[in-house]
């Protein structure tokens, strides 16, 4: 199993917060991992992506050209990488703020309204975990498990009453994509 995937959005919606906990995950349940952010000098609310390779074997290079799998945030991160998603890839994408979806008919387009879920729990910073708990469900590359011992493991003691709260955006996000 190898899987290459693109987190896509705007800085300060998480896009690094979570994939940094997708490839601290695999490392918690043994597999090869790689992780690798990208982002201008905007910071907030200028596009930034993440690739993070997970593998049941060593991971050759973290540069990759192509994907699995896209997890979008935003419309700017799906005009830059739908393109860029291997043909019978995946396209996870936030669908209350992204208005129009992929438009390539060679992938899976995968439409999670996770800042609607987000706003439903009390806080749109969760948004990125909903569509982590979609990305998990679909790809089954890593477990919801596993995500929150890492968050244990690598959020500040002072920010675990937070865990609670991930835990149930994980979980929205994964029984959303079930049903799709």
């Amino acid at each position: 199993m190898l899987q290459e995937v693109i987190f896509a959005g705007f800085g300060g919606q998480g896009v690094l917060t979570i994939a940094k906990n997708v490839a601290y995950s695999a490392m918690l349940e043994g597999k090869e991992t790689c992780w690798m952010p990208t982002y201008g000098p905007e910071m907030r609310g200028g596009t930034c992506g993440c690739t993070v390779s997970v593998s049941d074997k060593m991971i050759s290079s973290p540069i990759l050209a192509k994907y699995d799998v896209g997890v979008i945030l935003n419309l700017p991160s799906m005009d830059k990488y739908e393109p860029k998603i291997k043909s019978g890839g995946l396209i996870i994408w936030e669908s209350t703020t992204i208005t129009d979806g992929p438009k390539r008919g060679d992938v899976k387009s995968i439409p999670i309204p996770a800042y609607d879920i987000a706003v439903e729990l009390g806080s749109t910073l969760v948004m990125g975990m909903v569509l982590l708990g979609a990305f998990i469900q679909k790809t089954e590359s890593i477990t919801i498990d596993s995500v929150l011992e890492a968050l244990r493991k690598t959020l500040p003691a002072r920010r675990h009453n937070l865990i609670p709260l991930n835990e149930t955006a994980l979980r929205k996000g994964y029984e959303y994509a079930s049903k799709i």
